[in-house]
């Protein structure tokens, strides 16, 4: 990373698509970016990589990147290759098209990884990015890694002295030894249970079960996703969210107003159609209604949160608030929903800062980093 001229404009890669599941969350989120970033300030260099994991540079142009009714969007794999740096010493982009000779695209000054889920959000692509030094927007290797896995999540979480829900993790060798004694340890939790991958997020195969009899069938839902499935008692309350934006320098990280998820029609839970396809299921709140003492409480707890899984950047924490006024931790997420209309950038919309803002915010804070151990 060379020095920048202030007078440049700052050279941003979005890197969107990945091998996971949600492939087509990461491009609509893609699309959002690429519309909202102000190309008199920022030089945009769009990367997809594809669902079998090739990079290639893709078109700046977020209209077929859109998730909509009758269209999942995809990264086209037959464009022109884009290798990536992993020299400290080397950091350009190189483009690779049939029949042409190599070319360079230079180096970037920030990359903003886009990626949901595994392969992306879970550290992979961080660690890529960390050994050539170059910075990117978001949270390191081990935060990432460990808040996408929602069994280490909250275990760190609870050490942190922070509430969490009763949960058991059923392992890929616990399953493929014994079934039945997997399932038993499921029987301690109080039914319903929703059974999640580990390691998935955009509520991607979990199920809700509200008895033994249809356990079996939920973690093989899970499995498909992810070999390591967690069983998390239900709460009965209300869904909570909250976004945090770190701090510059040694300031004080940021908490927005809370949002609220409530599922109006047609769901069991906050599934995946209902965060993306179907608007009109689904009221999403912000501010969320919530009494001034908890909300406060809320918030402190979500930074609690952020710094006990030593985010970078952005997270947004989700909690159950109860008739009883317990508040619990559900998730942290490192790398959450990101369109306009997604909970997170609603939240800080709220807060004040518009959509356009939190991204030359994320960018800044990106520019800030170090590289290297932090």
């Amino acid at each position: 990373m060379t020095d920048r001229n202030p007078a440049d404009k700052i050279r941003v890669a979005l890197v969107f698509g990945g091998r996971s599941s949600e492939h087509a969350v990461s491009c609509a989120t893609a699309a959002s970016v690429l519309e909202a970033l102000d190309r008199d300030r920022y030089d945009v260099v769009p990367v997809g990589i594809a669902k079998d994991g090739h990079w290639v540079l893709a078109a700046d142009d977020p209209e077929p990147l859109r998730l909509a009714p009758g269209h999942v969007p995809e990264v086209d794999g037959g464009s022109a290759s884009v290798i990536v740096p992993t020299s400290a010493t080397d950091r350009t982009l190189v483009v690779h098209e049939a029949g042409q000779p190599p070319r360079t695209l230079g180096e970037v000054d920030v990359v903003f990884p886009l990626l949901h889920g595994p392969f992306g959000e879970d550290g992979t692509i961080q660690g890529l990015l960390d050994l050539a030094d170059v910075r990117y927007v978001g949270s390191g290797v081990t935060s990432s890694a460990v808040m996408m896995d929602k069994a280490m999540m909250k275990t760190v979480l609870a050490a942190a002295g922070l509430p969490v829900g009763p949960y058991v993790v059923v392992t890929d060798r616990d399953w493929r030894r014994d079934k039945a004694a997997a399932m038993d340890a499921v029987s301690a939790l109080t039914f319903p249970v929703f059974v999640k991958p580990a390691r998935a997020g955009s509520s991607m195969g979990i199920t809700k079960v509200s008895s033994m009899d249809a356990l079996e069938a939920a973690v093989e839902t899970a499995r498909e996703h992810d070999p390591k499935v967690v069983v998390e008692q239900g709460i009965v309350g209300r869904e909570i969210e909250c976004g945090v934006l770190e701090g510059h320098g040694t300031d004080a990280h940021r908490a927005s107003e809370l949002g609220e998820c409530v599922v109006v029609q047609n769901h069991e839970f906050y599934d995946f159609e209902a965060k993306y396809l179907a608007a009109d299921d689904v009221r999403l709140e912000t501010p969320a209604d919530v009494p001034t003492q908890v909300a406060e409480r809320i918030r402190e707890m979500a930074v609690v949160a952020f710094e006990a899984a030593g985010c970078e950047g952005l997270a947004r924490v989700d909690f159950f608030l109860t008739d009883s006024g317990d508040v619990l931790v559900n998730e942290v997420n490192t790398m959450p929903g990101f369109t306009p209309s997604s909970m997170y950038p609603r939240m800080w919309a709220a807060s004040g800062v518009s959509y356009p803002e939190l991204i030359d915010e994320l960018v800044a804070l990106a520019l800030e980093r170090r590289t290297g151990l932090r």
